[in-house]
Order: structure tokens, then sequence, then C-alpha cells
């Protein structure tokens, strides 16, 4: 290889021409790459060393998308500083940052809001990964399981496998249920109504007793009356469960056991009917009533 030969590769290399630029974006795109997949390694690695689990899942994960992100802003500006092209235009572009500024601002507003919530998110840590939460979407309560929070968006997991997504700054906000924050032991509240002609102690016995023998109740606590409604008479059945899944089905089969409990004892469940009082009959129905009686 001669001088001329390596003068010639310098020639090409030289950011002034498009092929030196797009050699060095290349460059400059393998060391992003590089430091990215560098990063995210000694995350992983700092995390499998945790074993004790003092650092939080949920801002390790957050705070490694913020310096990836960082990481590629870094790289191109550098890149952009190298090429006489680009720094040229950038230093034309700074001559109008304030109003470039207030258009970009304004463009981003929601953007950026999402990212400025995740990072109180990440401060104030109302929940972490694997927290169920109860929050209220457009299609009506959600229940799920954080899986991740990226920089502008939450994931929800569901109990019938469909993710729920939501904006940063939209959860931040809005009041959520955090069904598995320091203590998972649930309070379930059954309703269950009787007749007005059923014997109130019988049913409540009747019900306790349907309460003991189920294995995933805990402890049964009462069953007051809480209600005398139009038609019925109101319970509400109070148990502790494990956790909020074992709860909510444990309401499901506490209803279906009373009931056959109730109709082999002949405990009425009420339902809605109405009695139609006839104070007095129109004069034509009366003359036909008394015309069939002649």
């Amino acid at each position: 290889m001669t001088w001329k030969t390596i003068e010639s590769w310098e020639a090409h290399l030289h950011p002034d021409r498009w092929s030196g630029a797009l050699i060095i974006l290349a460059m400059f795109l393998i060391a992003g790459l590089l430091l990215s997949r560098i990063l995210k390694r000694t995350i992983l690695l700092i995390v499998a060393r945790d074993h004790d689990n003092r650092l939080d899942r949920m801002s390790i994960a957050f705070l490694s998308k913020v310096a990836s992100a960082f990481v590629w802003i870094l790289v191109l500006m550098l890149y952009a500083h190298m090429i006489p092209a680009l720094d040229k235009l950038a230093t034309a572009l700074l001559a109008s940052v304030s109003v470039a500024s207030v258009v970009f601002g304004l463009a981003a507003q929601s953007t950026l809001s999402n990212f400025v919530a995740g990072f109180s998110l990440i401060f104030y840590r109302p929940f972490r990964l694997g927290d169920k939460l109860q929050i209220t979407a457009p299609g009506g309560v959600e229940t799920g399981i954080v899986e991740d929070v990226s920089l502008g968006y939450t994931m929800l997991k569901t109990y019938d496998n469909r993710r729920v997504i939501i904006s940063n700054a939209s959860i931040s906000s809005s009041t959520m249920i955090n069904l598995s924050a320091k203590e998972l032991r649930t309070m379930a509240m059954i309703p269950i109504s009787i007749g007005y002609d059923s014997d109130i102690d019988k049913a409540r016995a009747l019900i306790l007793e349907v309460a003991a023998g189920l294995p995933d109740i805990q402890e049964v606590l009462n069953c007051p009356v809480t209600n005398l409604g139009a038609s019925s008479v109101d319970f509400s059945l109070r148990v502790w469960c494990a956790d909020s899944t074992i709860a909510a089905g444990v309401k499901n089969t506490v209803l279906e056991a009373v009931k056959k409990r109730f109709d082999a004892a002949g405990i009425e469940i009420p339902y809605a009917y109405q009695n139609v009082v006839i104070k007095e009959l129109p004069k034509s129905i009366e003359q036909e009533k008394s015309g069939e009686t002649e």
C-alpha cells in the first residue's frame, strides 16, 4: 500500500465530502449501538447482583431508557459537530432558538408532559413493577398488573391477557387503587338479600356456615343487615381473603353456594315485583260483571 493510496482514503474520509460523512455516520451509529448495549448489560448485571431487592426495578428500567436516549442524543450532537455542513446548519438554527423552542414546546407539549410525569412516578413511587392497580379507563374500571413504565406510557396487563396502555401524565393525575401496596390481604364484602317473610337469623346462620366451609376464605368477620329495601332485607357478608384475585373469585363462589342452601331451606331470594290495588272499577266493567251474574 503506497502513500498515495493512504492519502486517497483520507480524502474519502474527509467530513466535507458525502462519502466521508456517510462513513463517519456509520462509525457513530456503531458506537451508539455499542454504548447502548454496554449500558444495558451493565444495568442487567447490577440488577442480577441485587439479591436483596434493594433497587426499585421500575426506577432502574425507566432510568435505563432515559440513559439510552441520552446516549443517542449525544452521538447525534457529536456527529453534527464533526460535519461542517451540519455544524453550520446548527449554528444558523441557534440564531432562532427562542422561536424554535416555543414552536417545539407547543408541538410536543403532551410528549414532554408524559416524560416529566414519568420522572414523578419514579420519584414518588405510587406503584412498582408487578403491583396490581385498579384505574378508571374509557371502557370502564380496569384492573391489571404494572408490566412496564416507558418514557411516555405505562402498560398494565389484565387478568384476561389484555394490555391497557395509559399515558404517564394521565396515570399520575388520576385516582388509582393499588391493590398490592404493603399488604395483600383483602376484605371481600358480598351483598346477599332475602325476602321480608324469611327468617333473618336462620338466613344469617346459613350464610356464615357457607362462608366458613370455603377454603379460600381466611377469616369470616360478620354478616350484618345493611339495608331494608323496597322488597328485600339486605345482608353484607364480610370475609378476609389472601389477595384481591381470590376475593373476586370468592364472591362468585359464595353467591352460588348461598343460593343452593337458600333453595334447600326454603328461604326466598327476592326479585322486583309490584302489587296493583284496584280501589274502584270503571262502570262499564261493573255492568259487564253484573250482566254475567244474571
